[in-house]
């Protein structure tokens, strides 16, 4: 299945690795769309469809925690499910995020299998490029 996952990190060179690790974990086809503050992304988020998004605490003008609040504020962003990666790994930050309505947390550093994992769990999907069905060899799409 193929995702729309907006990624939100205020360092260019993070939102990279986010699109690279995203990539080597199997969503490399997916939609990936990038802003750099919370209140960026609900500009975009406005005009774009999201499965997904992919955010970081630590941003100028609106930081990760204050994101999510405001996505969960309104009707159309409440449902869409907000993972944060965050260097931030303290259990006490980990709690507030999913209290504000974050439904998963990974730590900098973080791994392929991590980001792959988390979104399985939270989507409920399984590698999408691993589950074809037997017989589609014949159709010329």
């Amino acid at each position: 299945m193929l995702y729309s996952i907006l990624i939100v990190d205020d360092s260019l060179p993070m939102r990279a690795v986010i699109k690279r690790t995203l990539k080597a974990a199997g969503y490399g086809g997916s939609h990936l769309l990038e802003a750099a503050n919370g209140e960026e992304a609900l500009a975009l988020m406005k005009n774009s469809w999201v499965d997904l998004v992919i955010t970081d605490y630590n941003m100028p003008v609106m930081d990760g925690l204050a994101f999510i609040k405001a996505m969960k504020e309104q009707d159309l962003f409440q449902d869409i499910p907000v993972v944060v990666v965050s260097t931030e790994g303290n259990q006490t930050r980990i709690d507030e995020f999913m209290k504000a309505g974050a439904a998963g947390y990974i730590t900098k550093p973080f791994t392929a299998e991590a980001i792959r994992d988390t979104i399985v769990t939270i989507l409920g999907e399984g590698d999408y490029e691993d589950t074809t069905d037997e017989g589609d060899e014949d159709f010329d799409f």
